[in-house]
């Protein structure tokens, strides 16, 4: 419960820094930390080096407090969901004490058991299969564990005897160390929080049960105020439960492409015509139709959505008179456009007298350039 509960907070705590989940690719190396919860160990044979204990069982269980759990690996993944890496790992849990022997005054205890070593993993993350940015995980790993038991003991043992040597009630105590290297076997469950901001990194959390295989005998030494005798313990396998929290980093992935910006649409293309007329005229002469005709046969081979026909001047007359005239000449040339076969509908008419000159000139001057029509087709 606990182990749920503190995954879904941290799922949620970084969220808005998450991103899609992508496969594993390449080198990545990863660590982690948290509690490990060791099991209780078989004690399987107490004996005094002169025989066996008189009076007092010789097998029971070792207790141990909640320790702490490390560990660093280093892998490669394919990139298809499957991955492989070498682990090393450090734990260390605090000794409570022997239970289950007759004869025991109490249940204090203490020392130190510390477990070390290195692991073959095989994982397999499950990618596209969730749709969510977080990415389970599953995994199975070998290898072997070095055990050290430093200073197991047990305190407050009643009366008892090894071979003829009697051992009177009262603050008796069992000592026990040894350093013995067996074989380990582990299974992995986990989940990866991927981190967009950096890509390649990932937030982990883990479960692992490590298991240990075979006995190990460790020397003892009993002890009863100034009497003591030396003697052995066999302990039997070990089985941790233990919580990781840690990160991940995947050097194979790619930083996210920049995006591309959406490609501007070409800026419409517009084509104009000049139709000049002589002075004070709003007729069109040979010439003038033929641009006319041009301007409308180009207007079939371009998707237009309107023509312009703007009416011009040059200076000579009164400004009044120069309107009016710039807007009959851009009247015919609309009309020959119209005969030429543009839709009346697409042709928009309007004169500016003798504003917005071709040529600039002074008032009352006859410039043939700015007698003229602009066919605009857009």
């Amino acid at each position: 419960m606990k182990f749920r509960n503190a995954l879904v907070a941290a799922t949620m705590l970084a969220l808005p820094l998450a991103a899609t989940a992508q496969p594993v690719t390449g080198l990545y190396v990863g660590g982690g930390v948290g509690p490990d919860f060791q099991l209780n160990t078989d004690v399987k044979n107490l004996q005094g080096k002169s025989g066996v204990l008189g009076g007092l069982s010789t097998s029971g269980k070792e207790q141990y407090d909640t320790g702490f759990a490390g560990l660093a690996s280093v892998g490669w993944g394919l990139g298809n969901g499957l991955r492989a890496e070498i682990e090393g790992n450090y734990r260390n849990t605090d000794g409570k004490g022997y239970t289950g022997f007759t004869r025991f005054g109490g249940f204090e205890g203490g020392g130190t058991q510390e477990k070390y070593g290195a692991m073959a993993n095989v994982l397999y993350d499950f990618v596209g299969y969730v749709p969510v940015v977080v990415q389970p995980y599953v995994g199975a790993g070998i290898g072997v564990q070095w055990v050290q038991d430093n200073n197991q003991h047990a305190e407050n043992v009643s009366a008892f005897t090894v071979g003829t040597r009697a051992f009177a009630p009262g603050s008796v105590t069992v000592d026990a160390s040894g350093r013995t290297a067996v074989f380990a076997y582990q299974a992995i469950v986990g989940a990866a929080l991927p981190i967009s901001s950096i890509p390649g990194l990932a937030l982990t959390a883990e479960y692992r049960f490590l298991g240990t295989a075979g006995n190990r005998t460790n020397s003892a030494n009993f002890n009863a105020g100034t009497a003591s005798t030396f003697g052995r313990v066999q302990y039997g396998p070990t089985y941790d439960n233990i919580v990781l929290f840690g990160v991940r980093y995947n050097f194979g992935v790619a930083p996210p492409p920049a995006p591309v910006a959406a490609p501007v649409p070409p800026a419409p293309v517009s084509r104009s015509y000049l139709v000049f007329f002589d002075w004070d005229k709003a007729v069109l002469t040979d010439r003038a139709r033929e641009i006319v005709s041009e301007a409308a046969a180009n207007s079939t081979k371009v998707q237009y959505t309107r023509i312009e026909v703007n009416g011009y001047t040059d200076t000579s007359g009164t400004p009044k008179y120069n309107q009016g005239l710039s807007v009959r000449r851009a009247q015919a040339v609309a009309a020959e456009l119209v005969k030429d076969g543009v839709p009346k509908a697409a042709i928009s008419i309007q004169g500016f007298g003798e504003t917005h000159l071709l040529v600039q000139t002074g008032p009352g001057v006859r410039e043939p350039q700015n007698r003229r029509v602009e066919i605009i087709i857009q």
